[in-house]
């Protein structure tokens, strides 16, 4: 998939980069570093008995709160008592069971544009506004029916990682790489030091996906491509208290994914019914976001407004998320968090580099058939038969 940042031009049907726009690169300095965990594993949080609410928040631990209850008629003590008690449960339902909870910084509604060959996207990260969210470089909601797609294109630096809702899509790549990425399968795609590749619809009809892309961190970026795939049978799942989850990369509820993620990544699907809540761990400096594909739900609090399907929800820093359904829907979002590279970034199209030297080397080396694109120039997708 094609990146908005950088012009790209078209020769004989083929995407390239061009080079004389490359001052133009868009960069990103890193912050100062912080501490970084070394466990990148989630899992649900179950609430502390140390941070239960105790009686006394609702009047009873206290010498006036006794008092009170005492000055009550028998009928009138079990009365008291049977409030306080469901105050008491409506108080550890409703609680968060981090002691840093992560609450929404902002929330970015994405709106539907053109991208590659007639296809539309929903773009969050990678947009003006939302650059970039280190490690993510780009997420987009897809759809796009045949003819039209993403055709022979390249990349450099990062890694790409589709994961299919609706329809199929063909792909293919230089190194002759062949295959289907069906509803709810899973491709982990590392460019490393440069690929060249298609994605078009493998079906009639409308083709409806997500991708991200993940940076890859400067000793990584110019590594052997590779690829991770899962089909939907493949991929863990795991169900609780109203809560489904498909684990793409990462962990929740004691059950991790079996995907290798060079940058300490996590990937979760999840779906709410009414009335349901999860509590998630986040490794606490990395970043993290939802995005949210159908319904509407509360984040970080269960108060206020909710927010509903392709809105993108920025998390500040904490320990874990919160997730109230308070609707009468079900409420399907993915939650993606990163171990930050605090790396400086530099793109230019479909290459993702740490300097400008290296963007104009990425370039050249595709245009001239060269450290890693050797058969760049000499390699075409072959038509694509729909199903």
């Amino acid at each position: 998939m094609l990146s908005p940042f950088g012009l790209i031009f078209v020769f004989k049907g083929r995407f390239f980069p061009a080079v004389n726009n490359i001052p133009n690169v868009f960069s990103v300095q890193p912050r100062s570093k912080s501490v970084l965990s070394s466990s990148h594993t989630n899992s649900s949080v179950r609430l502390p008995t140390q941070q239960r609410p105790t009686l006394s928040n609702f009047g009873h631990g206290n010498r006036e709160g006794r008092n009170r209850f005492k000055s009550f008629s028998h009928s009138s003590e079990k009365e008291f008592a049977a409030k306080m008690s469901n105050g008491l449960q409506n108080c550890l339902d409703s609680a968060s069971p981090f002691l840093r909870p992560r609450k929404v910084v902002k929330k970015i509604l994405s709106k539907e544009q053109s991208e590659g060959d007639g296809a539309t996207v929903r773009r969050s990260i990678g947009r003006p506004g939302f650059e970039q969210f280190d490690p993510f470089l780009l997420l987009d909601e897809f759809s796009v029916s045949p003819p039209a797609g993403f055709p022979d294109h390249p990349h450099r630096g990062f890694e790409t990682v589709t994961y299919m809702l609706k329809g199929a899509i063909r792909h293919q790549d230089f190194a002759g790489n062949k295959g289907t990425i069906n509803a709810g399968d899973l491709q982990w795609m590392t460019a490393g030091r440069g690929i060249v590749h298609c994605e078009m619809p493998a079906t009639r009809g409308k083709q409806h996906g997500l991708q991200l892309w993940v940076n890859l961190s400067s000793k990584n970026k110019m590594i052997d491509p590779g690829y991770q795939e899962l089909e939907a049978k493949d991929i863990p799942k795991v169900e609780k208290d109203g809560v489904k989850a498909c684990v793409i990369a990462g962990e929740t509820m004691g059950i991790k994914s079996p995907v290798y993620t060079r940058t300490p990544t996590m990937f979760l699907d999840f779906t709410l019914d009414p009335g349901s809540v999860l509590h998630q761990a986040i490794p606490e400096p990395w970043n993290a976001f939802v995005y949210i594909l159908e319904g509407e739900s509360n984040f970080g609090t269960p108060d206020g407004s909710a927010i509903d399907a392709h809105n993108t929800v920025q998390l500040g820093y904490g320990q874990g998320l919160s997730v109230w359904n308070n609707s009468k829907n079900f409420c399907r979002f993915i939650l993606v968090g990163g171990q930050p590279l605090n790396e400086p970034i530099f793109r230019h199209g479909p290459f993702v580099m740490n300097t400008r030297e290296e963007i104009v080397q990425a370039s050249l080396d595709y245009q001239n058939g060269r450290n890693g694109f050797e058969r760049a120039s000499s390699w075409h997708s072959d038509p694509i038969t729909l199903e």
